[in-house]
């Protein structure tokens, strides 16, 4: 039967172990220079209605290092852009692929790729959850704090798409999950109980200090998402206070790691100090898009 992820909670405790695990050995045979050629004659649609440096280069570089294929696929590219029903696309490329991947704009479009489609649909973001990117982060708090149980992780921002699979994957793996952002940018409602109904241990405050104060992961992404760009300006005021920088490290943990998911906007939500100081793993975490990713197509197109 077939598998797809568009939520981290398409996983289990045991599956995001059994991935972060092969996610390692994968990355250990890359730097090895040995074959890993498991997909052979394999090929991955990645459809993109938003752009992307990251997910597309490290889909892509996965598909080639397991000796298969990716097709970058975009509105302009296929029939989709000129009226063809997400349902009929689903079908037809179920005919030619062995997976797809779907950034899209809405989570509707990537759930009904996935209902209609006979081979494993992923979610590389919608507009409720990124869970690719949570798999890769997840895979850089193991490489640098060999446990999730018992860890504290602040994010600081927007309570976004990213936060919301933060947030869930945070209560699948046993973390206490804080959250600080502005009044009226906390994750939404569905996104607490559900982690609340998962057993998750979270807090929501519009103090950095307080919810950054011991912590053992502090985590920030862009405060204007792609989508948002008409309120920039409100949202530039309001998330002023809300920058990852020097003082507020100083009330974390002493070996605290400070992720983004990138791009990110220098000055504004991260100073340079801090996203090239020694507490930063944003450039391992950036890597480990490749490796866990690598992991998760593995499983789902082997």
């Amino acid at each position: 039967m077939k598998k797809d992820v568009l939520s981290i909670t398409d996983l289990s405790r045991e599956e995001i172990y059994e991935l972060l695990e092969s996610a390692v050995d994968l990355k250990k045979k890359r730097k090895a220079g040995e074959p890993t050629e498991f997909l052979k004659n394999k090929s991955l649609g990645m459809i993109f209605e938003k752009a992307s440096t990251r997910t597309r280069v490290s889909f892509e570089v996965a598909m080639t290092d397991f000796g298969g294929h990716a097709l970058y696929l975009n509105s302009r590219d296929i029939q989709v852009g000129r009226g063809e029903t997400i349902e009929d696309t689903a079908r037809i490329l179920s005919g030619y692929l062995h997976g797809i991947m779907a950034r899209v704009m809405s989570h509707e479009t990537v759930k009904k790729l996935a209902e209609y489609s006979t081979i494993p649909v992923i979610n590389a973001l919608s507009d409720r959850e990124h869970p690719c990117q949570i798999l890769g982060d997840f895979m850089t708090i193991m490489e640098h704090k060999k446990k999730f149980e018992g860890l504290k992780f602040a994010w600081v921002g927007d309570g976004n798409n990213v936060c919301n699979s933060a947030l869930l994957g945070s209560a699948i793996m046993g973390m206490e999950f804080v959250v600080a952002c502005p009044k009226g940018y906390e994750p939404k409602a569905e996104f607490l109980e559900k982690a609340k109904a998962i057993g998750g241990k979270f807090t929501i405050t519009d103090d950095p200090k307080a919810a950054v104060k011991d912590a053992d992961v502090i985590y920030t992404d862009v405060w204007v998402s792609m989508g948002d760009e008409a309120e920039q300006e409100k949202r530039l005021k309001e998330f002023a206070t809300f920058q990852v920088n020097t003082e507020l490290l100083e009330v974390a943990k002493p070996d605290v790691i400070v992720m983004h998911c990138l791009p990110a906007r220098r000055g504004l939500e991260i100073t340079d100090e801090v996203m090239d100081g020694p507490n930063s793993v944003i450039f391992d975490e950036a890597e480990n898009r490749l490796h866990a990713q690598k992991a998760l197509i593995l499983k789902l197109m082997r």
